[in-house]
């Protein structure tokens, strides 16, 4: 069965960076993709970056285009999202999730979290202004 454990998450000011982690296990498969959602409170969960496993195509929400960067170290099974210049609105809980990969570009499904199976329990970023 699919793992997933986030961590890296906590305090930091604004214009500040944090480096989120996703430790994966248990794929059966070479194709699938890990995405970074997260939920405010009050607030619908939201896709934020996401990567494909099997040609390392990824996408990003508009909101964090250009702040946020997505990386894999495949030897170590984890994903990393590695967050700069925060916001206060992106103050949320963060959490890793994992899909089989469709046919389909990974940016036409990969940040809907209706596609995703697995997910990890969270972690919390909180942005002080």
């Amino acid at each position: 069965e699919v793992q997933l454990v986030e961590s890296g998450g906590g305090l930091v000011q604004a214009g500040g960076s944090l480096r989120l982690s996703c430790a994966a296990s248990g794929f059966t498969s070479d194709d699938y993709a890990i995405g970074w959602f997260r939920q405010a409170p009050g607030k619908e969960r939201e896709g934020v970056s996401c990567i494909r496993s099997s040609d390392g195509s990824t996408a990003y929400a508009d909101s964090v285009l250009g702040r946020f960067t997505i990386s894999s170290d495949n030897a170590k099974n984890t994903v990393y999202l590695h967050l700069n210049n925060l916001l206060p609105e992106d103050t949320a809980v963060y959490y890793c999730a994992a899909a089989a990969g469709l046919s389909a570009h990974l940016s036409a499904w990969g940040l809907s979290w209706s596609w995703y199976d697995y997910w990890g329990k969270g972690t919390l970023v909180t942005v002080s202004s």
